[in-house]
């Protein structure tokens, strides 16, 4: 199972890809989408959507894991979150590919086992299941492969239980 994971966000969107290799996961890929902060909206949006495009066509993933919004302080930069997020969507829309939406705390918890942990605290972990030499980096990249284990963790409970109300 290979599974491409998402942090959403307009002017850095992380994403990660995960495999489930014979019981232990692999990382196959990491790091940031970036868009400048002047540029047009509408074109940052599409940057977005084509890069996760790209990354779908050259992965083909099972299954595309993505951050849910945090409602902060701040609701406009939640509603920039939600554009990438839908963009994103519809990327994996277009080829049939199942998304599933994680929050920040069950993230979390699937990767440390606290859904307070640390940004640090994510890192080290994410670093250890996939058996990575140095820590991911940036922040963003590490916060897309810890949804990509989040949801790879969870796919065989998934299965099983679709199976059974099959």
């Amino acid at each position: 199972m290979i599974v491409l994971g998402i942090d959403p966000g307009v002017a850095n969107t992380g994403y990660g890809i995960v495999a489930h290799d014979r019981g232990r996961l692999v990382a196959l890929d990491g790091g940031v989408i970036e868009t400048p902060a002047g540029q047009d909206q509408g074109v940052r949006l599409t940057t977005i959507h084509a890069r996760v495009g790209e990354l779908i066509d050259d992965y083909k993933p099972d299954a595309v894991a993505i951050e849910d919004l945090y409602f902060g302080a701040n609701a406009r930069s939640a509603f920039a979150v939600g554009q990438a997020r839908g963009v994103v969507i519809l990327a994996a829309g277009q080829r049939s590919i199942r998304c599933a939406s994680y929050t920040p705390q069950q993230v979390k918890a699937a990767v440390c086992g606290s859904g307070k942990a640390a940004k640090d605290q994510v890192q080290r972990m994410v670093q250890s299941l996939l058996s990575l030499t140095e820590l991911p980096k940036p922040d963003h990249a590490a916060d897309a492969l810890a949804v990509a284990i989040c949801h790879a963790n969870g796919a065989p409970l998934r299965a099983a239980l679709d199976r059974a109300s099959a």
